[in-house]
C-alpha cells in the first residue's frame, strides 16, 4: 500500500475530528456529511470510524499524555496539529498501528496544512509515544480522564464513586448490536447470530454492514439499544390504543409502537429525522401519522390514551455509541434542558385522555434530568399517580427498578453481557 492509501482515510478522519472537537458538531452528523467518507472502500470507513470513536472515547487519557510530552502550548490556529497529534496517538496507544502508519501520515497532515513548523514537534512526540508506547500512560486514572469533570462529579454525587467508576469503564467498550425484531425472535437470533436478551432484544457483535444484514431489507427488524425499547415495554397492551409519540425521531419508539397494532401519531420538529422516520416505516410495512413540528406549539384537538415523551436530553446514557457528547455537552446545557422538559411534560400531560398514562424518557444519566423532573411534575401535579413498576414487567433487569418504582439503567448493568445504554423511565397516569 503506497503513503497515499494510508493518507486518505486519516485527512477524513482528521477532518472531522476537527468539526466535533473544534467547532463542536456532532460526530454522527459530520460522518453522514464528509463527502469523501462514502468515497473510502469499505476497510478504510470502518478504520476511520473506530479510529475517531476511539480517540474521542480516551480523549483525557490521550490529553494526559500529550500534556507530559510537549512543553508548550499549541496554538489556536495550529489545531490541525493538535487533532492531528491525538489521532496518532490513539494510533499508537490504543490501536496498535504500526508506528511508521501513525507518525509519518500525522507528519504529512501537519505538512499538508501548511504548518512547516509544527512537523518536527509532532514527529518527535509521536516517536516517543512509538518508542514508550502504553508505558506512558502508567497508572493514570482513566475513570475520571475520560469524562470532563462536572460530568464525573455528577455522576458520583448520583449513584456513588463505586458505580460511578463501573459506568466510565463501561463507556469505554465498543456497544454491541442490539436489534428489536418486528416478531418471530428465535427465528430473527438464529439468522443473525444472536443472543436474546430477557427483555426481547436481539443482541450481536458490532462490526459489519448493517444494511447486509438478512432481514434488514424488507424490514423484519430495525436497531435499537435494548434500554431504549423499554418506555414501549411498560405500556403493556396497546393494541388498538392511541398513542402520540413526541420527539419521535429517528423512530424506533414510533416502529414499536406501530408493530403492537396501536394508532400512532409521532410528531417531531426536525423535517429531515422526519423523512428518516417515514422511509423506516414503509421499508418495515408499517404506517403512523407524521406531524413535523414543534411539540409545544403543536396544535390538535386530539386526545390520547397513552402519551410517550422521549425528551430532548444530554444525552449522556448514550456514550458508549456517542463518546463525542461528553466532550460538547456541558452542564449549562443540562440546566437549559432541563426547562425544556418541564414545559413538553405539561403539554403531554394536556393531550392525554382523562385516566390516560404518560409515559416519560430520556437517554441521560443525569438526575437533573430524570428523576428530579418528575418530582418537580408530581409536587405542582398531586392528582397525578406514579404506576410503579413491577419486577416481572423487566425481566433479567431488576436492579433497574429504583425505591421509587421508576426505571434507571446504567451502562455498567449486564456487564457480561455488554452493557446498555442509560435510560430513566417514569410511569405517571391522571
Amino acid at each position: 500500500m503506497d503513503a497515499s492509501s494510508y493518507l486518505a482515510p486519516r485527512q477524513v478522519a482528521l477532518d472531522i475530528l476537527m468539526a466535533c472537537l473544534d467547532r463542536g458538531q456532532p460526530l454522527d452528523d459530520v460522518l453522514g456529511q464528509h463527502t469523501g467518507f462514502p468515497k473510502l472502500d469499505p476497510r478504510d470507513r470502518a478504520f476511520v470510524r473506530m479510529l475517531l470513536a476511539t480517540t474521542v472515547r480516551r480523549l483525557g487519557e490521550i490529553d494526559g499524555v500529550l500534556g507530559t510530552l510537549i512543553d508548550r502550548p499549541i496554538g489556536d490556529d495550529a489545531t490541525v496539529a493538535l487533532q492531528s497529534l491525538r489521532l496518532g496517538a490513539a494510533q499508537l496507544l490504543f490501536l496498535a498501528t504500526p508506528p511508521h502508519a501513525a507518525v509519518d501520515t500525522a507528519v504529512r497532515l501537519v505538512e499538508q496544512a501548511k504548518l512547516p513548523h509544527l512537523k518536527g514537534l509532532v514527529n518527535a512526540v509521536l516517536r516517543r509515544i512509538a518508542r514508550e508506547g502504553v508505558a506512558l500512560l502508567g497508572d493514570r486514572d482513566a475513570a475520571t480522564l475520560n469524562a470532563p469533570a462536572w460530568l464525573w462529579q455528577s455522576w458520583v454525587d448520583a449513584y456513588g464513586e463505586e458505580t460511578a467508576r463501573a459506568i466510565a469503564a463501561a463507556h469505554l467498550v465498543e456497544a454491541p448490536l442490539d436489534i428489536t425484531p418486528r416478531g418471530n425472535a428465535e427465528s430473527w437470533a438464529q439468522q443473525l447470530e444472536a443472543e436474546i436478551l430477557p427483555t426481547g432484544t436481539l443482541r450481536r457483535a458490532a462490526g459489519g454492514y448493517i444494511a447486509d444484514l438478512p432481514g434488514f431489507a424488507e424490514g423484519a427488524w430495525w436497531v435499537q439499544d435494548a434500554a431504549a425499547t423499554i418506555p414501549v415495554r411498560l405500556m403493556g397492551d396497546i393494541a388498538g390504543k392511541r398513542i402520540a409519540d413526541l420527539c419521535a425521531a429517528p423512530g424506533g419508539k414510533t416502529m414499536q409502537l406501530c408493530a403492537g397494532l396501536a394508532a400512532v401519531t409521532a410528531v417531531d420538529v426536525s423535517a429531515r429525522r422526519m423523512v428518516r422516520l417515514g422511509e423506516n416505516l414503509t421499508r418495515s410495512g408499517l404506517s403512523a401519522e407524521l406531524v413535523t413540528s414543534d411539540v409545544s406549539k403543536w396544535k390538535t384537538s386530539d386526545k390520547f390514551d397513552v402519551v410517550l415523551l422521549d425528551a430532548p436530553c444530554s444525552g449522556t446514557g448514550t456514550l458508549r455509541r456517542h463518546p463525542d457528547i461528553a466532550w460538547l455537552k456541558s452542564d449549562e446545557d443540562v440546566a437549559r434542558l432541563t426547562l425544556t422538559q418541564d414545559r413538553l411534560l405539561l403539554r403531554a400531560l394536556e393531550l392525554l385522555e382523562p385516566g390516560g398514562m404518560l409515559i416519560y424518557a430520556v437517554c441521560s444519566l443525569q438526575a437533573d434530568e430524570g428523576p428530579e423532573r418528575i418530582e418537580s411534575l408530581l409536587a405542582r401535579r398531586p392528582l397525578l399517580k406514579r404506576i410503579p413498576v413491577q419486577p416481572e414487567e423487566l425481566p433479567g433487569l431488576v436492579e433497574a427498578i429504583t425505591l421509587a418504582g421508576d426505571v434507571r439503567t446504567l451502562p455498567s448493568m449486564w456487564p457480561e453481557r455488554g452493557g446498555l445504554d442509560g435510560f430513566y423511565v417514569a410511569r405517571l397516569s391522571t
